[in-house]
């Protein structure tokens, strides 16, 4: 780490062979689709290069990454970049977009489809969530942050990380229980939350 605050670029790229998946998943669930996430990726950890000399070692790497993330994810979003999601209603018979399944020769293949059928329904419901409800959501469920870490993350106070996350699983549930009914399938009625 110190290395890296000193300028030694082959000590940076070790960092981000280390934590280049963790951002790049935070970034696919920020935006919602490959191409984006790589865009977002490749900014934040330009900048985690730029501004590794302001690091405090206060806290994790992988937490100032995840800010550095984030902070990037939303800019991009008040300078008007659209992010791009693929429908999965559009017609897939272009050979270019499409991609081969091959099927699986271990495990239960219903029980396999319908987690990814469910992963699909939650992608899709996280788009409609605002960028701060779809953040907070992703770094407390996917990422299993604290408050507090969530707050040092986004730059916002406790209160407000609660009230958001609060106010971002109304809404998912809503959402999903909407997306649910289109694809035929009941969710259960209540689920358990954690503190």
């Amino acid at each position: 780490m110190l290395a890296a605050q000193s300028g030694d670029s082959h000590a940076f790229s070790q960092l981000v062979e280390i934590y280049q998946r963790r951002v790049y998943g935070l970034a696919v669930h920020l935006t919602g689709n490959p191409e984006d996430a790589h865009d977002l990726a490749q900014e934040a950890l330009i900048r985690a290069y730029r501004y590794i000399g302001s690091f405090r070692l206060e806290s994790d790497f992988g937490t100032w990454l995840h800010r550095i993330t984030v902070n990037t994810w939303l800019n991009m979003k008040r300078k008007g970049r659209n992010v791009v999601v693929e429908s999965l209603d559009e017609d897939w018979n272009d050979s270019a977009k499409a991609s081969r399944e091959v099927a699986a020769t271990t495990g239960d293949p219903l029980e396999a489809f319908e987690s990814a059928e469910f992963k699909a329904m939650v992608r899709q419901a996280l788009q409609h969530l605002s960028e701060e409800h779809r953040t907070v959501l992703v770094l407390r469920e996917i990422y299993d942050y604290s408050y507090e870490e969530i707050a040092t993350a986004t730059d916002t106070s406790l209160g407000t990380v609660k009230s958001r996350i609060n106010r971002a699983k109304a809404q998912m549930r809503s959402v999903l229980t909407s997306i649910a009914g289109q694809f035929g399938v009941l969710l259960p009625e209540k689920t358990t939350q954690r503190r």
